[in-house]
């Protein structure tokens, strides 16, 4: 069977050598040193100036707004995992819609403007597919009307723009470190931000709001994460870059075996150095991305329809006409991608693929 994507677990005696330490401490949570670990070698790893690990990454989005005080609309993407929009919701605020690039996919900068409002506080934006959104448009847009940027980056680790890992753009960016992403702690998260005073805020937040054993600082809530989890983000961080050497081939790989089939894929926005997170490819219809699937899956083989539906149709958000995003959800299809995948099973899907194709 080959899923979608398999999380990379690092040999098991050096996780277990993390686990020995825990015993030995008897720390198990509450900013441990494990935790400390983490966020000194991510930093150095990523290069950037300050991050918090989480929870997850879910939680990440939620601390963002609640530090950059959104109210309010907040405008986003509906191409994205459904926790971008159910964020703002949970935070008591309302998503309004803009729609996608046809080609990157991400946000188009150019209809996000026509959507703000007085009561606009904030942009959230995602990095879809690891995929960096036109930046510098959007940090405009935010100038001149006085707003908030927050990027959903939760594929966008090893991406870089200009030179910079995506997580330095943004007032906050957020990541997800779940089994599914290319670097994981099992369950976890991350908040990253350039203003160092935004980053003491949110230590506050995601520990209760705790500033000292009897005082609190404000409302807080329980983003922390676990020594356990540290250890696991420590021992993959060590393989972090053969994983995304791995993943490059892979889609080269694919580009190669699927040249016979007529299939769209995203652009890479200029200026980034892409981690190839996903592979994910657009049928000319919707029938024939579901002709394909059941090829696909009746020899187990499960890839996922990412993202689909599109988040403008869920059942607790006003509508908001986003055609392009409508469209691409119905036909966009991420192919297998993981560390073990073989060259001989990325063309086995290709020649299934070009067979739904031709049948």
């Amino acid at each position: 069977m080959i899923n979608v994507t398999k999380p990379f677990l690092p040999p098991l005696s050096e996780y277990t050598a993390y686990l020995q330490g825990i015993w030995e401490r008897n720390w198990l949570t509450n900013n441990g040193p494990l935790v400390n670990e983490l966020e000194l070698k991510l930093k150095e790893y990523l290069r950037v100036k300050h991050m918090l690990f989480l929870g997850n990454g879910t939680i990440a989005i939620q601390i963002a707004m609640k530090v950059l005080d959104l109210k309010g609309e907040v405008i986003t993407t509906p191409f994205s995992f459904v926790a971008t929009t159910s964020s703002i919701v949970w935070e008591g605020c309302k998503p309004v819609f803009a729609d996608i690039d046809p080609r990157t996919f991400n946000i188009d900068p150019s209809k996000i403007e026509a959507l703000i409002t007085p009561k606009t506080t904030g942009i959230l934006a995602t990095h879809v597919y690891g995929n960096a959104c036109d930046i510098e448009a959007i940090d405009k847009i935010a100038k001149k009307h006085g707003l908030k940027v927050i990027y959903d980056a939760a594929h966008a680790f090893g991406s870089t723009y200009k030179g910079k890992s995506l997580f330095e753009y943004g007032d906050v960016s957020t990541a997800s470190f779940h089994a599914t992403k290319v670097f994981h702690s099992t369950e976890g998260g991350a908040v990253f931000a350039n203003d160092p005073e935004l980053i003491r805020k949110m230590s506050l937040i995601r520990n209760f709001g705790f500033n000292g054993p009897e005082a609190f600082d404000g409302v807080g809530l329980n983003g922390k994460n676990s020594e356990f989890h540290a250890g696991m983000g420590l021992a993959v961080l060590k393989y972090i870059d053969e994983l995304l050497a791995a993943r490059k081939e892979q889609a080269l790989i694919y580009d190669e075996a699927l040249v016979p089939v007529r299939l769209q894929k995203p652009e890479i926005f200029p200026g980034t150095e892409w981690n190839y997170s996903y592979y994910p490819v657009v049928f000319e219809s919707e029938a024939l991305l579901l002709k394909s699937m059941e090829m696909l899956q009746a020899n187990w083989i499960y890839p996922r329809r990412y993202f689909y539906p599109s988040l403008s149709g869920l059942e607790y958000v006003d509508k908001y006409p986003t055609p392009i995003a409508d469209d691409i959800s119905k036909r966009v299809l991420c192919l297998p991608m993981y560390h073990s995948l073989k060259r001989e099973d990325i063309y086995f899907i290709a020649r299934l693929l070009a067979r739904a194709q031709n049948n």
